[in-house]
């Protein structure tokens, strides 16, 4: 189930739902006015899931870079 938080652009308020809630939430309220989005929504879930992918990156290269060097270090022990 993923996480949304809805926030209003004019007053600022700031509403964290789940799927269901939002679209509740965006029928009772319309999310349009004049033709103008009144709601900015953020989807928490892909937002928690780029930040980790993200810190599985940096792991990633540093342990590349690690085993590089620890092969660098042994093949100039070993010449």
């Amino acid at each position: 189930m993923e996480n949304f938080k809805i926030v209003n652009k004019k007053t600022g308020m700031t509403v964290f739902l789940n799927e269901k809630q939002k679209e509740t939430f965006f029928k009772i309220n319309n999310k349009y006015k004049d033709g103008e989005m009144q709601y900015d929504s953020y989807n928490l879930t892909e937002a928690k899931n780029k930040r980790t992918n993200k810190v599985l990156d940096v792991v990633a290269y540093l342990a590349i870079i690690g085993a590089s060097v620890l092969a660098t270090l042994l093949y100039i022990q070993n010449y």
